[in-house]
């Protein structure tokens, strides 16, 4: 692998594994060649940790020239390594590089190498290092996929375990295989690109078997839970089948005035005839809420806060564990499921939401009727 002359190189790693000191060894075999190399994290803080290992395997070098502040050595012949922080993508603009390592990119935001790193390298035909323990399947896998298409020179992929380090004590391993969740110790030893690693929603796929539905079965209840779109947002209507747990008809569009939507929203009304249709109230939900109860329309209003909305996306993450529920294999649902995210607050409590740039819109619709299912009706375990 260090051999391999790829112009971009891909490194799935386990923790603890070295690759670290592998991309800051080369760094400093580019500098001490002349060229420049630049050492990028996804944070200030991580990017203290390549500095410090840099700085010490330069230290026996005669003539080079540390700059504290700039994060920065200058060697004899003019080469240099610095190290950066992606924090900014644009800060990382300007000048044309020899090497650059992105560490722990999966953290990063891919701005960082598309706007910035990448242009970069054009005028010198540089090279480019991702290191990284896998985070999901986000740019990093997409990246790694890339090296693993033998129709693409360019490109190139690896990926190593933690038990490759020799240096790492076999028993160790074995004790975190043990004493972590499995899918903890996959991503984290073992360096896969899990699923849903990194979301909130496992097993999805495997709940991706439910047929839709056109109308109501005979003898069956159905709920249906709606997330109200705002600018750049999307309205999704989800209907589920009380009496079987399954997602039968979903319903997602933009860009339409709230009258259309509330007609499409009745139009799946009339089709399957729901016991509640739990419908979002913050905002411009309430006169919408209101407007539905005018007509006639068994419809609850949900309030969004931090508190209730984590108690519907903890009632559909249980689901997805227990097993009890289905859905449909829509790819927008299958993705905003897989991509959603939670963040631990100072506070202790999460806040979820899905990454940035992308929507959660059928989640919510999914979530807020399932958790008003859970609390009232029949729920079959498979």
């Amino acid at each position: 692998m260090v051999e391999d002359d790829s112009r971009f190189r891909v490194l799935a790693c386990g923790r603890r594994w070295g690759k670290t000191r592998l991309g800051a060894a080369l760094c400093l075999k580019v500098a001490m060649a002349g060229g420049r190399a630049w050492w990028i994290a996804p944070s200030y803080p991580m990017s203290m940790v390549g500095w410090r290992l840099i700085k010490t395997l330069v230290r026996p070098i005669p003539g080079i020239n540390v700059r504290l502040s700039d994060k920065q050595i200058l060697m004899p012949n003019d080469g240099e390594i610095r190290v950066r922080s992606a924090d900014n993508p644009d800060s990382l603009r300007g000048e044309g590089l020899d090497f650059a390592v992105l560490d722990e990119c999966a953290f990063m935001k891919e701005a960082a190498w598309i706007e910035s790193v990448r242009p970069a390298l054009s005028d010198r035909l540089g090279k480019a290092m991702f290191i990284s323990t896998p985070k999901g399947r986000n740019w990093f896998w997409r990246s790694w996929l890339l090296g693993q298409d033998e129709q693409d020179s360019e490109w190139s992929s690896y990926q190593f375990p933690t038990s490759d380090n020799p240096f790492i004590a076999d028993d160790e391993i074995e004790a975190a295989r043990h004493g972590l969740p499995e899918r903890i110790f996959r991503q984290e030893y073992l360096a896969e690109f899990l699923e849903d690693a990194g979301g909130v929603f496992r097993r999805v796929m495997d709940a991706a078997t439910a047929e839709p539905q056109s109308k109501r079965v005979e003898g069956h209840d159905y709920i249906m839970g709606v997330d109200w779109g705002r600018s750049n947002d999307f309205t999704a209507i989800t209907v589920l089948d009380m009496t079987t747990g399954e997602l039968v008809a979903l319903d997602r569009f933009t860009d339409i005035d709230y009258g259309i939507q509330v007609n499409r929203l009745k139009a799946m009304a009339s089709r399957f005839q729901p016991m509640q249709i739990i419908a979002e109230q913050n905002s411009m939900g309430g006169p919408l809420v209101e407007q539905l109860q005018s007509s006639g329309l068994p419809v609850k209003g949900f309030m969004t806060t931090n508190p209730s909305k984590e108690a519907a996306i903890r009632a559909l993450e249980g689901a997805f564990e227990r097993d009890e529920i289905r859905i449909l294999n829509d790819p927008v649902l299958i993705g905003e499921l897989q991509a959603f995210e939670q963040e631990l607050l100072p506070g202790g409590r999460y806040r979820f939401s899905a990454p940035e740039g992308l929507h959660d819109d059928t989640v919510m619709a999914l979530a807020i009727a399932w958790y008003n299912l859970a609390s009232t009706g029949p729920v079959v375990l498979w």
